[in-house]
């Protein structure tokens, strides 16, 4: 099942997702010591096109693409940018092409040795992959009995898709990157909070890959789903806001000279 090939579901991720793209650009562009925009740059399952508008701080011409067309409806165009539908598996571009590719949020979807192989083919040698994740930690900083309710509650209503479980269960390994001539060098971390509204939380609660597969096969409605949450979250919040923890990780890999 394509999550994303909906066109609800796209509207409803490109209103909803918070926009953290560029404190990860701005950690890549300080690990990788990129003083001055690269010269082409590849977004991999760029979605309704955030990850892609942030390579602008550090890329010169950009290309996005997404295997769902019904999220690249969703992206704004800009100067220097063009989407493309396209499937990670199968990259429409030529041998050592670009200076950088990335993958925000999308790597587990991926037949991983197929696109591993299509990544290293169009990346020029000594460049990089930089593959990064991003979600929620299910914790409310004014109320600790939110990490409960987001564990016994809401992630029993909605439990977390097979691919994320696997992924989380096989990472990368040098033995697995060998083939394709590609070397993970860093995993870092990094995590910021956010402040949202009970609103705002069930808006982007409806983006996640769980929520979407039992809302888009016709299981609940939109409609009876956020106000569902509505009802679970409005007790939890202490004030007219809360402070919620996000996070991921960033992984380096540099394709051999």
């Amino acid at each position: 099942m394509n999550y994303f090939a909906y066109p609800t579901a796209a509207r409803r991720y490109a209103a909803a997702r918070p926009y953290f793209h560029p404190r990860v650009i701005q950690k890549i562009k300080t690990r990788l010591e990129i003083h001055k925009p690269v010269r082409r740059a590849l977004d991999v399952a760029c979605g309704t096109g955030q990850s892609t508008r942030a390579l602008k701080e550090i890329a010169k011409n950009i290309v996005g693409i997404d295997s769902a067309q019904e999220m690249l409806s969703e992206a704004l165009s800009e100067a220097n940018i063009h989407y493309l539908q396209a499937s990670a598996e199968a990259l429409p571009f030529p041998h050592r092409w670009f200076d950088l590719i990335t993958v925000s949020m999308a790597f587990h979807w991926f037949e991983r040795s197929s696109f591993l192989a299509e990544a290293s083919r169009v990346l020029k040698p000594g460049k990089w992959l930089v593959l990064y994740n991003h979600g929620y930690l299910g914790q409310m900083q004014e109320n600790p009995t939110f990490a409960e309710w987001n564990r016994n509650t809401f992630l029993q209503r909605f439990p977390t898709t097979e691919q994320v479980i696997q992924h989380s269960q096989h990472p990368l390994t040098t033995e697995e990157l060998r083939p394709f001539h590609l070397n993970l060098l860093e995993r870092q971390m990094y995590t910021y909070s956010v402040t949202l509204t009970p609103e705002a939380l069930a808006d982007y609660l409806l983006t996640l890959s769980s929520v979407i597969a039992t809302i888009e096969k016709g299981s609940a409605h939109v409609d009876d789903v956020y106000e569902w949450l509505l009802g679970h979250l409005y007790p939890l919040f202490k004030g007219e806001t809360g402070t919620f923890e996000f996070g991921g990780y960033i992984e380096y890999l540099q394709k051999d000279s």
